[in-house]
């Protein structure tokens, strides 16, 4: 039976490929609403979308399709990230499942109080956690666990470079602000420090040499790894033969000093993510707990600054 849903952040970056998410899992979006009104990008998934451009008229609609048995069964929520908890809240109490983009929320105390509202109304709060869907990570998973099968004690060396450069609108936007966005780390390397303790094990140790508004970088010791890594949305930083190519991002992960190639295979991960979902096996409050730690730790670290030198290139070196 088609699923009913609603969308919160229609004109944002991602919100198209939910638009596609739901379109292919044979579903209907039939309510969104952003306080922008450039979205014409629905016209492409779901024409027929009631669109609204004030919450208090989303909610009255929403509530209206409740109360003529029409009720909404999810939530899909695509807000800046200082949002997010605040409309998962909502779309639990409309009555309806919440799917939410990475970052969840900022700070793992959201966590707790989302379980709560959970647990009083019988709704679920999924997160888009797509690396952990990705034909490659799937495989670096399944290789680390066999080889900690026949040496638990094994620690890997990672290196981790994510630049992904912005133009100056970025730091205009909700996204330049720490307490909107949660700063570098959390609104670009979520997914990569939730990637990493999926696969390494959780956080031993949690040390930031850099934290300025384009870049984070530092250090972490997980139960099976130390990963040094480095985030940016800085241009100069690019290399140059990325530049080169008329290219503005640039992403390398090493373990033990090979490359994890994962360029490519992004553009179905939330569709896998839906139909996950909706076979209720999505991942939950509890499956992103570890990297928002991990982020919000990293926010409320001073940096110690670097005792050697800094290749944004491929990380740390520490003297």
């Amino acid at each position: 039976m088609n699923k009913n849903f609603a969308l919160i952040g229609s004109a944002g970056y991602i919100a198209p490929r939910h638009m596609k998410a739901i379109k292919d899992t044979n579903n209907n979006l039939v309510a969104t609403m952003d306080k922008c009104d450039s979205v014409g990008i629905i016209d492409s998934y779901f024409p027929e979308a009631n669109f609204f451009t004030e919450f208090e008229r989303f909610d009255r609609f929403v509530d209206k399709l409740r109360n003529e048995g029409k009720s909404i069964d999810y939530v899909s929520i695509t807000t800046p990230n200082y949002l997010h908890d605040a409309h998962i809240r909502w779309a639990l109490r409309s009555g309806a499942d919440a799917i939410c983009e990475k970052p969840l929320v900022l700070n793992p105390w959201n966590i707790d109080a989302l379980k709560e509202v959970e647990n009083r109304t019988g709704h679920k709060v999924y997160n888009i956690l797509q690396l952990r869907l990705h034909d490659s990570i799937v495989a670096l998973k399944e290789k680390v666990t066999k080889e900690l099968k026949e040496n638990p004690n094994k620690v890997y060396d990672i290196d981790l470079t994510y630049l992904t450069s912005r133009g100056k609108w970025y730091f205009i936007s909700w996204k330049g602000y720490e307490d909107k966005s949660g700063g570098v780390a959390t609104n670009i390397g979520v997914h990569f420090f939730d990637m990493l303790t999926w696969i390494f094990g959780g956080v031993k140790e949690n040390i930031v040499h850099i934290k300025n508004p384009y870049a984070n970088a530092g250090y972490l010791e997980l139960e099976h790894a130390r990963v040094r890594w480095f985030l940016s949305v800085k241009y100069d930083y690019i290399p140059e033969e990325i530049k080169a190519k008329g290219q503005r991002t640039y992403r390398s992960i090493t373990v033990d000093g090979q490359e994890i190639e994962f360029s490519g295979g992004f553009t179905e991960l939330h569709t896998k993510s839906y139909e996950e979902i909706l076979k209720g096996n999505g991942f939950g409050l509890d499956e992103a707990r570890g990297s928002i730690e991990t982020v919000s730790t990293i926010r409320n670290l001073n940096p110690i600054g670097l005792n050697g030198e800094f290749h944004p290139f491929c990380g740390l070196v520490i003297k």
